[in-house]
């Protein structure tokens, strides 16, 4: 009998999966140096034959990083293998395969690879987005998409978008697991007033949640989807094995494909939810480098920024003097001067303290600094950091100003999570 390709690459596929399954087992896992051998949600899918999908309509939220060990993207293992009905898919900020920048989307199209229908969810929510699900014909949401661990990340708001809008639906929701890059030891920084809501912080949650998108989702329907939608949604998770909280991402076996454009390297994520702020600010923040977030700088700006960042004394974390042009985004083509942030003890390292330590600093050694409002006070979930950096606090006094929310949000999250 003659094999359609669909069929034969099911078999490899399924041939695959089983491998995963034999591997899955600690006792039989492949040791690396320095690290475990991570098992993500999709693996574990996979190995167990997709039993969790069996019978449904699939419609699936992803974009370049849902790819397998051997970096195939799991849309087109899942669609060349029979045991899936995959039908649908859902492409976040910057698309399903990544092709647009940072506030952008390749709206709806049909997939060449697969034929299967892309719909575009970037920044829609509520009835619009149920519409869009209901229009696509499916059971079943699947949700995989690598996070990086601050909350002014879309995609974990994708996450929560696309959960109110399955209830709303009536469709199943299921949410596989990926690693937080930068661990999951502790949550940090301010905590969202909903008075700034938005899609870069939609519920209150703190600045670094240190979670993985399984422990978000089932924080999500606990305490915020049943305030939007009326009801929890009926909310399935498939958890990883061999990760550990302590791990960061080179501790996964993992291959590393960039969330965004402006997130090559798991370097980048490490500082991420700290630099980010500069965002809300006249500074570069480094798009348009080589080292997005690392780099950060103004026309205007001289030794003198790195010397104060060095003062500070912030733990695992040295300064460098650094002069940069950057190809697009602010100063596109102009060379600046400013910084460069060297990591070099990840687990003394606070990202969030450190980005407000920059911003002390930059505001008082750099006449020019000034601030993008709106856009500042949306990151950081309020006006409050914003106004004390004007006010002339320094940044023990800032960090201290966000504790007691912060000792809330904790509590509430350790019912969440699911790895120790």
């Amino acid at each position: 009998m003659a094999l359609s390709r669909r069929v034969l690459l099911g078999q490899l596929a399924a041939t695959g999966a089983a491998a995963a399954a034999v591997t899955a087992a600690p006792a039989q896992a492949a040791p690396r140096p320095g690290g475990r051998r991570v098992h993500t949600g999709f693996d574990r899918l996979a190995a167990d034959g997709y039993r969790l999908l069996d019978g449904q309509r699939v419609g699936i939220v992803t974009n370049p990083t849902g790819v397998t060990r051997d970096v195939r993207h799991i849309v087109d293992v899942m669609h060349a293998d029979p045991r899936v009905r995959l039908t649908a898919v859902f492409g976040p900020e910057h698309g399903f395969r990544g092709t647009a920048q940072a506030g952008g989307s390749e709206g709806r199209y049909t997939d060449p690879a697969t034929g299967l229908p892309v719909y575009d969810t970037y920044d829609k929510s509520g009835r619009e987005l149920a519409d869009i699900f209901a229009e696509s014909g499916v059971d079943t949401v699947v949700f995989d998409i690598q996070d990086v661990g601050a909350r002014f990340y879309t995609y974990i708001w994708t996450l929560y978008d696309c959960m109110v809008a399955a209830v709303a639906a009536g469709r199943r929701f299921v949410v596989l697991d990926r690693p937080n890059p930068v661990t999951g030891r502790a949550a940090t920084g301010p905590l969202l007033d909903r008075k700034y809501s938005s899609f870069v912080g939609r519920e209150p949650i703190s600045q670094a949640h240190g979670m993985t998108v399984t422990e978000l989702a089932r924080l999500f329907n606990g305490e915020f989807v049943p305030r939007a939608a009326g009801r929890p949604v009926a909310l399935e998770t498939v958890a990883m094995t061999g990760w550990r909280r302590t791990d960061f991402f080179d501790a996964t076996g993992l291959p590393w494909v960039p969330p965004s454009p402006n997130m090559p390297t798991a370097d980048s994520a490490l500082v991420y939810a700290g630099t980010c702020l500069f965002e809300g600010t006249n500074l570069s923040e480094g798009r348009g480098t080589t080292r997005p977030f690392e780099l950060l700088g103004a026309e205007g700006i001289d030794h003198r920024w790195a010397a104060a960042a060095t003062e500070l004394g912030l733990p695992g974390v040295h300064f460098r003097e650094a002069y940069f042009a950057p190809t697009f985004s602010k100063f596109q083509g102009r060379t600046v001067g400013g910084l460069q942030l060297h990591v070099h003890d990840r687990s003394a390292f606070d990202p969030v303290r450190t980005g407000i330590g920059l911003l002390v600093t930059a505001r008082r050694v750099w006449k020019g600094f000034a601030w993008r409002a709106d856009h500042f006070d949306l990151l950081t979930g309020s006006a409050t950091v914003r106004t004390m950096i004007d006010a002339g606090a320094g940044t023990d006094e800032i960090v201290a100003a966000w504790q007691d929310g912060l000792v809330r949000f904790r509590a509430v999250r350790e019912r969440y999570l699911r790895y120790r």
